[in-house]
């Protein structure tokens, strides 16, 4: 078996077929057993204990041979590029162990180039965002904002009953350049650069806040430095977290936590909602799994201590390679 080992698949369950049949021949040419012309029920006995061995015999060592094609075919029906480093074991030097180093090398190869073209479109999705949230600010901000002075000044030279209709397109206006700079805001994070990560989600839990939706913020004083990257990805996933809560949850309290545990920051962000209810997972919790990957943190999606959908985010302190 052993010097067979580089031989292809085929004939190495060719050469075990062969062997257990030249066993089972030779077994019965040299046992002193005889059979009659009517098979006698000893004899029938002993034919059937023997080829319940050979039978054995043989699916033990094609058992051997084949298994880790077995454990292949169910990794490969259970491979998930966004929870990466699964790997068979690497053994043997025949056809099937060249099998499984190279699945094992595609996988590798696969989550190398998902990671590097993911951060490539997350980096130029990012620059977009900025983009658009400069022009908003810039161009329609200004553009509103010189509405409203003119709508001010044009409120006192018109007469009092044309008065009250101009003041309530004024207050339209101001409404709508507010919108316009809360979209800005939640396009560039600007709090963030500026006044760093706490400061950032406190903002952002106010902004859900005055929305009806009651959200408690605890984090843990004197955290480490994230670097703007991983502090822009916990930013992100905290921000996904809450609008899939107020969009879909149906829920009245948030919870979320930024702690410290051991060597990682840890993101928590629970509900009161409905949660998944076995729903398979959208595009949002799928985002942020992917921004998760890029820093080397991992995300867990499940069951929260208040009924509803429960987001970790744990960011290992050391940066991601």
């Amino acid at each position: 078996m052993r010097s067979g080992a580089g031989l292809p698949l085929y004939w190495r369950v060719c050469l075990i077929n062969g062997l257990v049949f030249v066993v089972g021949t030779l077994a019965l040419a040299l046992a002193p057993i005889t059979v009659s012309a009517t098979v006698l029920v000893s004899e029938a006995v002993v034919l059937l204990l023997g080829l319940v061995g050979i039978v054995v015999l043989n699916a033990a060592l094609l058992r051997t041979s084949l298994a880790p094609l077995d454990r292949l075919s169910r990794l490969m029906e259970t491979v998930d590029l966004q929870r990466p480093g699964r790997r068979l074991p690497e053994s043997g030097s025949g056809a099937v162990g060249q099998l499984v180093r190279g699945f094992n090398a595609m996988i590798e190869r696969l989550e190398t180039e998902r990671g590097t073209s993911n951060a490539k479109a997350l980096a130029a999705q990012e620059a977009e965002r900025h983009r658009i949230a400069r022009e908003l600010h810039d161009e329609i901000g200004q553009g509103l904002t010189a509405v409203l002075l003119g709508l001010r000044q044009l409120s006192t030279r018109v007469p009092a009953d044309v008065r009250r209709d101009l003041l309530e397109v004024q207050e339209t206006a101001r409404s709508t350049l507010d919108e316009v700079r809360g979209v800005a805001r939640r396009l560039r994070p600007g709090v963030l650069e500026d006044l760093g990560l706490h400061s950032a989600l406190a903002a952002l839990t106010t902004e859900f806040s005055a929305h009806g939706l009651k959200v408690q913020r605890t984090s843990t004083p004197g955290l480490p430095d994230l670097g703007l990257e991983r502090e822009l990805v916990v930013y992100r996933v905290a921000q996904e977290a809450l609008t899939n809560v107020a969009r879909h949850a149906e829920a009245r309290t948030v919870r979320l936590a930024l702690q410290r545990q051991g060597s990682a920051v840890v993101l928590a962000v629970d509900d009161d909602g409905q949660g998944l209810r076995g729903a398979a997972e959208g595009t949002g919790i799928n985002g942020m799994r992917e921004r998760a990957l890029l820093i080397g943190a991992q995300l867990v999606v499940g069951v929260g201590e208040l009924g509803g959908t429960s987001v970790r985010l744990t960011v290992p302190l050391e940066p991601a390679r």
